[in-house]
């Protein structure tokens, strides 16, 4: 999954996803403790993919945030 491919997925849908590669990644590492799994790339890859979401999330938040300060200066310049 490509974090291209992550920015058209809502916030929410971002959340969800996020808690199932989380789930994923519990259970992969007791298939793998166990012997059960012998692909462990796939824990490389469930780790990166949570933190291309992580990252994607982090980049709306933050210009959310430089939106807020924008308008908050624009409103003190009007006042001046």
């Amino acid at each position: 999954m490509k974090a291209q491919e992550l920015r058209d997925y809502t916030d929410e849908e971002l959340r969800q996803m996020e808690a199932e590669l989380k789930r994923k990644l519990f259970t992969l590492r007791f298939q793998i403790a166990m012997g059960q799994q012998d692909n462990t790339a796939a824990l490389k890859n469930t780790k990166r993919d949570i933190a291309r979401i992580k990252t994607v999330l982090r980049e709306r938040e933050l210009a959310r945030e430089r939106e807020r300060q924008a308008a908050k200066a624009s409103e003190k310049a009007g006042e001046a």
